[in-house]
């Protein structure tokens, strides 16, 4: 499975109806409560629903009845699209409503399309089959479950123990092999929110000396992956190293001295000081900066990944390095990220930011290259215009 394409959300939170383009960097920008934080807990509820833990989710959020559009929406409807390995169009919908005090998936949806993305825009959320499907493989409602085999005459029902409230994506059999893709690809999307850097966190204690591609969501495993990067991959750790010396001008090296049996630490060697300085002497931004410099470096990232306030505790100067960093890892991965920085948008591009505004209580999301703003960037930087709220997207 490619990188998706276009995504619906409709009825969740403020998220009432929204159709929205799939770019390999997001940068959203917004005021508070203009669905910032809904759209990624949009992407986090589907990534659950994918691994089996739809029901966790909604519990964890106080049930469908807390996130559903207030007076606006009797259900929720999810849908996303991207091209399949053989270039046609995968497009899978869900929709979920209230029972009781739980609830139930009304409608779930999985097929390919011989038509481009914009051709089916408006079936991403229908869930209701149509002649341009070239291939179903989900094909749900309520209790009633399908499943396709690649040979379009055979249907399968499940005559397994089924979990209704959990999706049929998250249940279909291993054999069919693009829907799993789809469904690994979803279940992947990783929520990297605040980190936190207080005295006895995880970043700043010894860790276990393993095998780590990624720093952890807590950086549970920093130390681990880079020094895991620095034996495995050295010119990928060099350039690591450069990228904290562009940001830090008197850093010289990391290394990672043994602690106790299986266990390493890591300090940082500043040019002014003849000893090292220990990750529990770090200052919080320095700390931060390394974690979202091993995570976006990282090769290893999932398909899509989720960032929350990355700007947070770093000086304006590096920011400009952290848009590089982003930069590259949306090689990798979809990007998605929110921000209230308008230093970050500074040094970002019109295509790369994503305005959110709020409307009769509704959020509304633009992308900044489809505002006419060819003129005033001649004259004023993008996080200028923001402020003088030339693009919306303030309160």
């Amino acid at each position: 499975m490619s990188k998706f394409e276009k995504i619906s959300i409709k009825g969740f939170r403020r998220l009432q109806n929204v159709d929205l383009e799939m770019r390999d960097l997001v940068v959203m920008i917004g005021a508070n409560g203009s669905g910032k934080t809904s759209f990624l807990d949009a992407m986090s509820m589907l990534a659950a629903s994918a691994s089996g833990k739809l029901h966790e989710s909604l519990q964890s959020k106080g049930g469908l009845n807390e996130i559903l559009t207030r007076g606006r929406a009797e259900k929720l409807q999810i849908g996303i699209s991207g091209k399949a390995l053989d270039q046609e169009i995968l497009t899978y919908s869900l929709a979920i409503s209230p029972k009781g005090l739980a609830y139930e998936i009304k409608q779930e949806f999985l097929a390919k399309h011989p038509t481009s993305v914009a051709e089916i825009s408006q079936r991403v959320s229908s869930i209701i089959p149509d002649k341009r499907i070239s291939k179903k493989y989900i094909e749900s409602y309520g209790l009633s479950i399908k499943y396709f085999q690649e040979d379009d005459d055979f249907t399968l029902i499940p005559n397994w123990e089924h979990n209704y409230l959990e999706t049929s994506l998250s249940q279909v059999p291993k054999m069919y092999q693009e829907p799993e893709n789809l469904r690994k690809s979803l279940a992947s999307c990783t929520y990297y929110g605040a980190l936190d850097v207080s005295g006895t966190s995880p970043i700043r204690l010894p860790q276990a000396m393993r095998p780590a591609k990624l720093p952890g969501v807590r950086g549970e495993d920093l130390v681990s992956c880079l020094y895991d990067l620095r034996e495995s991959d050295r010119d990928r750790y060099e350039m690591v190293e450069n990228i904290i010396s562009a940001a830090f001008p008197d850093f010289e090296r990391l290394s990672f001295p043994p602690v106790a049996a299986g266990t390493i630490s890591m300090t940082w060697k500043d040019r002014n000081f003849s000893q090292p300085i220990y990750m529990h002497e770090l200052s919080e931004g320095t700390l931060r900066f390394l974690w979202l410099v091993a995570l976006l470096q990282s090769q290893n990232l999932s398909t899509i990944t989720l960032l929350d306030e990355p700007e947070v505790s770093l000086h304006p100067e590096l920011l400009r390095h952290l848009v590089y960093l982003m930069r590259e890892a949306s090689k990798h991965t979809q990007l998605i990220v929110a921000t209230y920085s308008d230093r970050l948008i500074r040094f970002l591009d019109p295509h790369e930011v994503l305005i959110c505004d709020l409307e009769d209580g509704e959020a509304k999301m633009t992308w900044a290259d489809t505002l006419d703003l060819e003129k005033w960037l001649e004259d004023y930087s993008l996080d200028q215009l923001w402020s003088m709220n030339v693009m919306g997207g303030r309160p």
